[in-house]
């Protein structure tokens, strides 16, 4: 039973280990291999928590290690992955550690949603995992796509700056925005509920044109959470003026 037990946590050790190989294969510039590794991360994320629920193994320590891991796999990871992708691309100087932003406050997220008990259904501005995908499949589309217009944005000194700027706000930024987590308790009716069945309808459709069109997978991952950021945007905005 003991064994059991520290299944969670053993998950949770290899998402911490996918991200710490992630970070070395992105100062060997091989973007791709650590972005791969940064989508290993994730799957072992999702694992770790479905894996507690399923055995009944819950545990503070379980709940630190799962933040710890984050940091590393879904913080430092991808702002280093967009400051070495600057550096990649040209640039130079202290604008290119502007990115680091995104590690920082990727930090002070995890802490807030440790202490925060308003988001055990939903979330409290974008989740860690949801921001890395973003700066990961950004980086692996541009330096797998060299000629792409979104290339021409990695080269600029503005964009990937200004996208970390953005990225860190909404990190901590009072935006409620749903999480894909369906528990029991839900209704099938249930407003969250007809925004998830919207959302993955989107990346359904999307991943079709993305792969009928030829292009590169990472996009279909980029897509799907910059309108994640939109769509929980938008339900904010019509919400509030409701009220």
């Amino acid at each position: 039973m003991n064994i059991i037990k520290h299944i969670p946590n053993s998950i949770t050790s290899m998402n911490l280990l996918c991200g710490l190989m992630g970070v070395i294969f992105t100062f060997n510039g091989e973007f791709d291999i650590a972005f791969i590794l940064m989508l290993a991360a994730a799957v072992c994320d999702f694992c770790d928590g479905l894996a507690a629920r399923l055995l009944g193994a819950y545990s503070d320590m379980g709940k630190e290690l799962d933040s710890l891991a984050d940091m590393v796999s879904f913080g430092a990871l991808p702002a280093l992955m967009a400051h070495r992708l600057m550096i990649y691309a040209g640039q130079e100087g202290f604008i290119t550690y502007i990115p680091l932003l995104i590690g920082v406050f990727s930090a002070l997220r995890l802490a807030k949603f440790n202490i925060d008990d308003r988001q055990t259904e939903n979330f409290i501005g974008l989740p860690t995992p949801a921001c890395a995908m973003i700066c990961g499949s950004f980086v692996y589309y541009v330096t797998k796509n060299p000629d792409s217009i979104m290339y021409e944005w990695a080269a600029s000194s503005i964009f990937i700056p200004t996208v970390s700027v953005i990225l860190s706000v909404l990190l901590v930024i009072e935006l409620p925005m749903f999480s894909m987590k369906i528990k029991k308790n839900n209704k099938e009716s249930s407003p969250v509920n007809k925004w998830r069945i919207c959302f993955i309808g989107f990346i359904i459709a999307e991943a079709i044109a993305v792969l009928v069109i030829g292009l590169n997978w990472s996009l279909i991952i980029l897509l799907a959470f910059v309108f994640y950021i939109l769509m929980n945007s938008v339900l904010f905005l019509i919400c509030r003026n409701k009220q």
